[in-house]
C-alpha cells in the first residue's frame, strides 16, 4: 500500500475547547489509486487532507500515524515535515486559484518555492516547460503574472506545480469547486493523467462533488462528522451504497433530465453534530431515518463486501442476515 493511515484524530483548539474534526479514522490507499473523499462541508474531510502535509496553528495531532511507501510521516512535527512537502506529498489547495503570489510571475514563484526545498530551478525547467505544454497552457505562461491567467490556466498551473517533483502522495483540495463544467472534466482528466504518467503515485481528491468523483475515482469514501461512513469502489458507490448517509447523500443530487417542478430537490434532515462534544454511538443517528436501538452504540468500520466498507449497525445487520439465509438455503440444497 502507498499511504496507511491507522486511527489518525487531528484537532482544533478554540475557546470553547477542542473540536474533533477528524476522530479516529484508519483506511489505504493503494499505488495508482485515486480516492475520492466526500460529505457534507464540516464533515473533516479538508482537515483530514491538510493534516497529511500541514497543521495550522490551531490544529493538533491528537493521535494516529500516517506512513506513506512504508515510511511513517512526521505528521505532528512541522519542522520534520518540510523535507517531505511537496517531494512526498503535496497539495492542490482549496481556493487554489487565489493561492498564487499575485506579485510574483508564475515562473518566479516556482524558483522561490524549489529553492525552499533545496530544489535548483534550472535543473526542472526543461520538465516544467514539458508538464505547461501537457496541460495545455502557452509557454509564455512562466513570464506572466496570476491576474493575466484566466481561473481554469491559475488551476491547471498549480497542478503542475503541485505535482513538479512527483510527489508519492498528492491532495486536491476542492480542486474543481469554482470552474465551470467543461473545466471541470477537464481537471478531471488531468489528475488521472498525472497519474497515468507517475507524476504521483496515489492522489486523494477532497470534493463534495459526487458526480464528480463518479468520473474520476477508482475508490469513493464519505465521511460523516469525523468518522468514516462507507468505503468501496465508485462504481459500487454510486450503484449501491450501504450507509444511510451515502444513500441521502447521493438521493440529494438532481437528475439529469429532469425539471425542479417534477422532481424536487430533498435534502437531508437536521444538521450535523456538533464536534466539540460529538453524541455517543452513531454520528448520524439523530437524522437517519433507520436508526434503532443498537445505534447508540458506535458502529465499526467493518468490510461487509470484498472491497466495501461500512460504519453502519444496520448494514451490519442486513448483511448477517443475508448471510444466514444463504447458510440455510444451502444447507436445504
Amino acid at each position: 500500500m502507498s499511504v496507511k493511515i491507522d486511527n489518525l484524530q487531528i484537532y482544533y483548539s478554540t475557546l470553547r475547547g477542542e473540536v474533533k474534526a477528524v476522530d479516529g479514522v484508519s483506511f489505504s490507499i493503494g499505488d495508482g489509486e485515486i480516492m475520492g473523499l466526500a460529505g457534507e462541508s464540516g464533515c473533516g474531510k479538508s482537515t483530514l487532507g491538510n493534516g497529511l502535509i500541514f497543521l495550522e496553528g490551531r490544529m493538533r495531532h491528537a493521535g494516529g500515524k500516517v506512513t506513506l511507501d512504508g515510511k511513517e510521516l512526521p505528521i505532528g512535527n512541522p519542522k520534520a515535515m518540510e523535507q517531505h512537502r511537496l517531494r512526498s506529498v503535496s497539495i492542490i489547495p482549496q481556493y487554489a486559484m487565489s493561492a498564487l503570489n499575485p506579485t510574483r510571475k508564475i515562473g518566479r514563484m516556482t524558483s522561490d518555492l524549489l529553492k525552499s526545498r533545496g530544489v535548483d530551478y534550472k535543473s526542472v525547467l526543461e520538465e516544467f516547460r514539458r508538464r505547461i505544454a501537457l496541460v495545455g497552457l502557452p509557454a509564455d505562461v512562466l513570464d506572466r503574472y496570476p491576474f493575466e491567467l484566466s481561473g481554469g490556466m491559475r488551476q491547471r498551473a498549480t497542478m503542475v506545480i503541485s505535482t513538479l517533483l512527483n510527489p508519492s502522495l498528492l491532495i486536491g483540495d476542492e480542486v474543481t469547486s469554482a470552474l465551470d463544467v467543461s473545466t471541470q472534466r477537464a481537471v478531471g482528466e488531468m489528475l488521472m493523467e498525472f497519474r497515468d504518467r507517475g507524476y504521483v503515485k496515489s492522489t486523494i481528491v477532497i470534493t463534495h462533488d459526487l458526480s464528480i468523483l463518479a468520473q474520476i475515482a477508482d475508490t469513493i469514501l464519505i465521511m460523516y462528522a469525523g468518522k468514516l461512513a462507507e468505503k468501496a469502489d465508485a462504481q459500487t458507490i454510486v450503484s449501491n451504497p450501504l450507509h444511510p448517509y451515502t444513500q441521502q447523500l447521493l438521493a440529494s443530487l438532481p437528475e439529469v433530465g429532469l425539471r425542479y417542478d417534477e422532481a424536487p430537490l430533498v435534502g437531508i434532515p437536521g444538521r450535523p453534530p456538533s464536534l466539540l462534544d460529538p453524541p455517543k454511538g452513531c454520528r448520524f443517528r439523530d437524522r437517519c431515518p433507520v436508526a434503532f436501538e443498537q445505534c447508540a452504540a458506535e458502529p465499526p468500520f467493518v468490510e461487509l463486501h470484498p472491497g466495501h466498507e461500512v460504519a453502519c449497525w444496520k448494514a451490519i445487520q442486513d448483511a448477517q442476515s443475508f448471510d444466514e439465509e444463504r447458510a440455510t438455503q444451502g444447507a436445504a440444497r
